[in-house]
């Protein structure tokens, strides 16, 4: 069984659904960082799912700040996802870390 440590990017997020992450077939990862900044010039509010329930909803981010939405390492299995969505349009980017198991 092969361990890879990961970073999954992505920009640019606004108010439709993201998929910012998805854990491939054959898969089992652990999720041990996830940070959202906010790239607007106003505070945002972001929610934040993984495998189909919130981490956080409606978490408020100021004006070119971020979150780090992890308190600890989250276990991910095949065909989970991380989703990401704003309430403002282009005004966030994510960053992922994993611990992928192949």
């Amino acid at each position: 069984m092969a361990n890879t440590f990961k970073n999954y990017t992505d920009t640019g997020i606004g108010t439709s659904a993201s998929t910012s992450y998805t854990v491939a077939t054959s898969t089992t990862a652990v999720m041990i960082g996830m940070t959202v900044a906010n790239v607007t010039a106003s505070q945002i509010k972001i929610d934040v799912q993984c495998a189909n329930a919130y981490l956080v909803k409606g978490a408020a981010i100021p004006a070119g700040g971020a979150l780090s939405v992890l308190d600890g390492k989250i276990i991910l299995e095949t065909t989970d996802t991380v989703v990401v969505t704003s309430d403002t349009a282009s005004s966030a980017d994510v960053i992922i870390s994993v611990l992928e198991q192949t």
